[in-house]
């Protein structure tokens, strides 16, 4: 039985959702989500407290009532808390610059790497002398937010000698020893 699906999830007070049909909308102060869920998934909406039941236990059926109970929940807790991603660039000359929806990173290629990032996402860049430069992302929407970090990450991922690249912040990189000289 999923432990995750049976889970209710109470809609906090700020926050209006409305299920029509097969599709959730929820509306909050930091923004506005929708999902379409599975018609063979239901959802019951009872005094600001929702859940969701399967047909039967086949396995089909138990990760998808898992899966768009998890859905709807974090779309819950982006429009009233939001989250955010730090990205920290590791390297000597790495740099990153932002200017409105653009970000301009210098990952020791030969060119810049500007990136337009969607209107949902608000973007902060910031390259202080002594300390590694760093990318700050908030958005409402998880699952925008975490496509566009691994999309920044995946530009100069962590290399396992030197650790230099493009890391979350607090990530932890399994490092290699190198060669060693000759006696």
């Amino acid at each position: 039985m999923s432990r995750i699906g049976k889970a209710p999830i109470n809609v906090p007070e700020g926050v209006s959702l409305t299920l029509e049909g097969q599709l959730v909308k929820v509306k909050g102060p930091k923004g506005e989500l929708e999902q379409a869920i599975d018609s063979e998934i239901g959802m019951i909406l009872e005094e600001n407290v929702l859940t969701f039941t399967r047909p039967t236990d086949h396995k089909d059926h138990r990760s998808k009532h898992g899966l768009y109970r998890s859905l709807v929940n974090n779309m819950i807790v982006g429009v009233t808390e939001g989250y955010s991603i730090k990205l920290e660039l590791v390297g000597v000359g790495f740099r990153a610059s932002s200017q409105g929806q653009d970000l301009t990173l210098s990952l020791g290629f030969s060119h810049q790497i500007v990136m337009r990032l969607p209107a949902e996402i608000k973007l902060e860049a910031e390259t202080k002398k002594g300390a590694n430069p760093y990318v700050l992302l908030q958005s409402h929407d998880k699952q925008l937010i975490g496509t566009v970090g691994a999309k920044i990450r995946s530009l100069r991922k962590p290399e396992p000698y030197k650790g230099k690249g493009v890391r979350y912040s607090g990530e932890q990189i399994r490092r290699k020893a190198g060669k060693t000289a000759a006696k």
